[in-house]
């Protein structure tokens, strides 16, 4: 009892330095670098440094991290077969950030842009916050919670499970964990995708990683608060997120790269996920987040509602910062799934990748994107 007392208090301590700052810092974007007389843009600063440093990584200044912050993420990148629209309005939101964003139709599972190919079909990152999506229908399945249990967090605090997405409450989900225990933990999250390849014959796509035992850093609690002990693409938190937008349907993710193979897409289904009854318990908290959450940079249009999750964490194994935010919208019976990951220092957050995202839906409402999709 003491271990887990202790264990719940630096959960508690770790919550409050992932959560949303109290004022939202000044907006940094490629076009205002580019207009700052005699500056160079954040990412032609990047670079033009990267030819003076010695081989080998640095560590970035503020923390033990090696990736920058701020790079050119389209190089390398080969667009045949993407939707260009859609492109342009991921490319314009992501500006100089180092990170990569993945957009889908989650009606069919068919990738219609990923900038950073390279990022975002490697090896994976920790999933941080956005593992609570996992831990939410786990528990949600299994009888742990309902929608309104208020689970005891402390002497004086309680939660339910709406609040605890809103907020990435670390405790509340690290308490579900453990009460679920690491087998039905492994078990959710292998039926959701996790440690196997979410595209269907996309080439240089990795698996990730989802450990075969409880991590030793944190346990259970740890893995089910911060995806301790499981390293997620971009693509595989597209996939999840397109099965709760679609209502259970977990389908392969196809990337069609020629004409020919876009004349003849077809849906895949990988399986079909029991959790019709968990996702309309899991909508709100995911809802909120963006509403009054740490996704709320996100929101832009209350016509045009943004439900996401977002994650904040370093990844030891790189190590890199992390910023997550995995999302869909709902617009009628229009739906895109929207994934941001960004990598480098100090100021890459979940909050910030929830502010690409935002920016993604703002940039395709404003073409009419949706509004064509609906004729």
């Amino acid at each position: 009892m003491r271990n887990t007392l202790i264990f719940l208090i630096f959960l508690f301590q770790a919550n409050l330095l992932t959560a949303v700052p109290a004022s939202k810092p000044k907006k940094f974007t490629a076009s205002r670098a580019a207009k700052a007389p005699g500056k160079k843009p954040a990412a032609r600063q990047a670079a033009s440094r990267s030819k003076k440093r010695p081989a080998g990584p640095r560590l970035i200044a503020g923390g033990p991290w090696r990736e920058p912050t701020y790079a050119d993420s389209t190089l390398g990148d080969v667009v045949d077969g993407e939707d260009l629209l859609v492109r342009r309005a991921a490319v314009d939101a992501l500006g100089p950030y180092n990170g990569s964003v993945v957009v889908a139709d989650p009606q069919t599972g068919r990738i219609l842009t990923i900038v950073n190919q390279k990022l975002a079909l490697g090896s994976g990152f920790q999933p941080c916050s956005t593992v609570k999506i996992v831990t939410a229908i786990a528990g949600l399945k299994e009888g742990i919670i309902e929608r309104n249990t208020q689970l005891r967090l402390g002497r004086r605090s309680t939660m339910n499970l709406t609040d605890a997405l809103a907020h990435s409450n670390n405790p509340f989900f690290a308490r579900v964990g453990t009460d679920l225990g690491f087998e039905r933990v492994h078990s959710y999250a292998k039926l959701l995708g996790l440690g196997e390849k979410a595209g269907l014959n996309i080439e240089g796509e990795f698996p990730g990683v989802l450990t075969p035992e409880p991590p030793k850093f944190g346990g259970v609690g740890m893995m089910t608060s911060f995806g301790e002990g499981i390293q997620l693409t971009a693509l595989q938190l597209a996939a999840l997120l397109s099965a709760i937008a679609n209502g259970g349907t977990l389908y392969h993710l196809q990337y069609p790269r020629t004409k020919e193979e876009i004349a003849n897409f077809a849906p895949r289904v990988k399986r079909h996920l029991d959790i019709q009854d968990q996702i309309p318990d899991v909508k709100p908290g995911m809802m909120a987040a963006v509403d009054y959450g740490t996704g709320r940079r996100a929101n832009y249009d209350p016509s045009e509602p943004i439900l996401g999750k977002t994650g904040t964490c370093t990844d030891r194994a790189t190590p890199t910062h992390l910023g997550w935010f995995g999302s869909f919208n709902e617009v009628g019976r229009n739906k895109l799934v929207v994934v941001v990951l960004l990598t480098g220092g100090r100021t890459v957050n979940g909050p910030v990748a929830a502010e690409v995202a935002g920016s993604v839906y703002r940039n395709l409402s404003s073409q009419q994107f949706f509004a064509v999709a609906a004729q």
